[in-house]
């Protein structure tokens, strides 16, 4: 039996364009038409999981996919910096925000540490390797580092030397007891298919 994940991260929103902690805003015009253009690329999946935000559900809809919530699959609870921009944290809280990027148990900030999204994400991802037939999860970009970090078994201080692009691909196949990746695949637009 042969589990495939396919993890496709949100497209662009206000926040991620300002290096804002995510706040529930949508995706932005730009971001919405790619998906759009990207729609009916992806391989069809078996089962469709959602991250739980304004951004994934409405990136799963643009990419013509059912949108189904799945709550261990939701973003980075950074707490009560959630809105603000990282450059506001780091000038208000400079210690806060290098124990955040340097120990990936910290989570004084009131939300959930680095080690706890990479550990939820990776029970998710155990539970999924028994099923067989493809996954695809549109996700906020920390739910695929997240993934990464679990099945290459890295230490999560990993995490953030990971980038994930909007509107990217990453695929996972799991067999006999192990994942194998496959990284940043851009889903095909109407441009890159007009171009082949």
């Amino acid at each position: 039996m042969t589990s495939r994940v396919t993890f496709v991260s949100a497209a662009t929103s206000p926040s991620l364009r300002q290096a804002r902690f995510y706040d529930g805003d949508s995706v932005d015009d730009g971001g919405a038409a790619r998906a759009r253009s990207a729609a009916g690329s992806l391989p069809s999946p078996a089962r469709v999981a959602t991250s739980p935000s304004t951004r994934c559900r409405e990136t799963a809809v643009a990419l013509g996919l059912d949108v189904v919530q799945t709550p261990e699959l939701r973003g980075l609870d950074v707490g009560r910096w959630r809105g603000r921009t990282l450059d506001e944290v780091a000038a208000a809280e400079p210690e806060a925000v290098g124990h955040w990027l340097a120990d990936p148990g910290w989570a004084a900030h009131g939300g959930e540490s680095v080690r706890d999204v990479c550990e939820r994400v990776g029970r998710w991802l155990d539970a999924v390797r028994d099923t067989d037939g493809r996954t695809l999860a549109v996700v906020e970009p920390e739910v695929v580092r997240a993934a990464v970090v679990h099945v290459l078994g890295l230490p999560a201080s990993a995490f953030w030397r990971l980038d994930v692009p909007p509107l990217t691909a990453t695929e996972l196949t799991g067999r006999a007891g192990r994942w194998n990746l496959r990284l940043g695949q851009p889903p095909a637009t109407s441009d890159t298919v007009s171009a082949r």
